[in-house]
């Protein structure tokens, strides 16, 4: 059957952009070289400061490097896309790009509540937290968020290479992802619309009420803290991690949960520019940028 598609199918045809649109290419690519300068700095900072060798820092590294996959998987292609009137992305193209990029927001959705839980093992037991987040336990748990989102992205596009397109195949989106595809389908595409689904409970909803429960205890253990400077260094964090992660699901949950009805290409596009390519800009603002030790440990560097 995938034989059968590859030979009618050899490419699809992307009309997320009708024309070309240099002022657009200027826009990503500014945001691309900020998400790749920005977390490839937060990268090299953890790296060269001593200080910063800690679980916290351990997993930002980790929430970087899959930054950068994540833009680089979607973004460069949509840089030529935007100078070119015919753009098209060959089938095994389509399917490689579709493979990282869940695999991506499978291995996010998961480090992002090994995080949360870090931060609140921190927060909430610090006499346990040296022995709770050995780094034996580190290393697992990073790994383990890597291996989750590679085997969800791989369930999702074996179906996707099961799917059959007749005609042209016209994908109304600006890259290959799983529910477009499903759109344009021939074939049943009822087994990957079960399979996004479940994903959306497992890899998307678990893991956002786990953080969601873990910045809840961590806000509760601040409101006892006597110092009203310290309860408000917490808030601040706190409410900027949940910021991205109610972004983060929020969008996510649109683009792989949504019904077809009322569905529009432009908020389709909206919604995976926000999450597949601005947030990635974000999270080293976010989560590093505005910690004083990585302001510290930068201005060490420059020096």
């Amino acid at each position: 059957m995938a034989e059968e598609n590859q030979s009618q199918v050899t490419e699809f045809v992307l009309l997320g952009f009708s024309q070309e649109r240099p002022f657009l290419f200027l826009i990503f690519l500014a945001i691309y070289l900020v998400t790749v300068l920005g977390n490839t700095a937060i990268l090299a900072l953890i790296f060269l400061d001593s200080r910063l060798h800690s679980p916290m820092y351990f997993f930002l590294s980790h929430l970087s490097c899959l930054d950068i996959c994540y833009s680089s998987v979607t973004v460069p292609k949509i840089l030529v896309n935007t100078l070119h009137l015919q753009t098209t992305i060959s089938y095994q193209g389509c399917l490689a790009q579709m493979f990282f990029l869940m695999g991506c927001a499978g291995a996010e959705c998961a480090l992002l509540a090994v995080m949360a839980y870090d931060r609140y093992a921190a927060v909430c037991q610090p006499l346990r937290y040296t022995r709770v987040m050995r780094w034996d336990v580190c290393m697992v748990a990073a790994a383990g968020c890597w291996l989750w989102g590679m085997l969800d992205s791989a369930v999702h596009t074996f179906l996707a290479s099961r799917l059959s397109f007749c005609g042209v195949a016209q994908v109304q989106h600006i890259f290959c992802d799983v529910p477009p595809l499903l759109r344009i389908a021939c074939s049943n595409t009822r087994p990957s619309e079960v399979a996004l689904h479940v994903a959306s409970i497992f890899v998307g909803l678990s893991p956002f009420l786990f953080v969601v429960i873990s910045y809840l205890r961590i806000l509760v253990a601040v409101l006892r803290m006597p110092m009203a400077v310290s309860r408000h260094k917490a808030f601040s964090t706190c409410a900027a991690h949940l910021l991205v992660v109610v972004l983060y699901f929020g969008m996510a949950n649109l683009n792989y949960n949504r019904s077809s009805a009322g569905y529009s290409p432009e908020a389709d596009t909206l919604v995976s520019v926000l999450y597949c390519i601005v947030i990635p800009m974000l999270n080293p603002i976010i989560y590093s940028l505005r910690n004083q030790e990585v302001r510290g440990a930068l201005r060490k560097v420059l020096q």
